[in-house]
């Protein structure tokens, strides 16, 4: 089993950059996202791609490698998906709105592709809820970190159906063909990274608050002063977007009410 070729679908902030380091290694994919209406329907997507090219640090190797990526829409391209051998989802974190996104994707796709969600902590049992028992033995969470480029880790995170020769396929792809490092998580709320790190973040917003020291101060004493990068607390949140972050914390809040 060999991935040749990616589905990725929405154009957001980590889809595109998937997009971007799949294209880095030389495989090509398609960016779908919702179509735009009155206009170019995949102008979305296709700004998505403007977007890459202004991005710091680059999450391209060279800007050339933007051919390797097809822009599209969810409306009308969801026929390029037949020929993907991996489809990944990088829509916004709510489990409706993934439920109902591969609903209308999994008709489209072929027998065996792997399919995978990129969320950062919703139940990867919950997303596969009511698809077939094909899609659930191919479905992994496959969580991967802004920026993809240069963030090492991915997290892989198996459903209860899925096979072990698609997690191995998976990993090994990972590992050696993206330049990552595997790190195997149970399907908890938020997995591994974020389990931790939606903690840490709130814990320093609450001390903050609490001893009233300003934002400069907590980057200072959270960032390299500790051990951890330069973006320490408050920057690492603008870096994830607060949106993002909200989403992050809430599915925590709501998912450990005994916490």
């Amino acid at each position: 089993r060999k991935i040749k070729k990616v589905g990725i679908l929405g154009a957001g902030t980590m889809g595109s950059q998937i997009a971007a380091h799949l294209a880095n290694v030389g495989i090509p994919s398609v960016l779908l996202d919702m179509p735009k209406q009155g206009e170019s329907k995949n102008k979305l997507a296709q700004l998505a791609l403007k977007r890459l090219t202004k991005m710091k640090p680059d999450p391209l190797f060279s800007q050339r490698l933007l051919r390797l990526i097809q822009p599209g829409n969810l409306e009308d391209d969801v026929c390029f998906l037949r020929d993907c051998d991996w489809v990944v989802e990088a829509v916004v974190e709510h489990l409706n709105v993934k439920q109902e996104l591969w609903e209308r994707v999994e008709p489209k796709l072929s027998e065996g592709t792997i399919v995978s969600s990129n969320t950062s902590g919703l139940s990867i049992e919950a997303i596969a809820a009511g698809r077939s028992i094909n899609f659930r033995s191919h479905w992994l969470g496959t969580h991967f970190f802004n920026p993809p480029r240069y963030m090492k880790l991915l997290e892989i995170i198996p459903g209860p159906d899925t096979l072990p020769e698609v997690v191995k396929c998976f990993s090994g792809f990972g590992e050696r063909v993206l330049g990552k490092g595997i790190v195997f998580a149970k399907d908890r709320p938020n997995f591994v990274a974020n389990r931790i790190g939606a903690f840490a973040l709130s814990l320093a917003m609450h001390l903050t608050e609490r001893n009233g020291l300003s934002i400069t101060d907590v980057d200072s004493l959270t960032g390299p002063l500790i051990g951890r990068p330069k973006t320490a607390t408050f920057r690492l949140a603008d870096l994830i977007g607060n949106d993002v972050l909200f989403n992050v914390s809430e599915n925590l809040y709501d998912s450990l009410p005994c916490d």
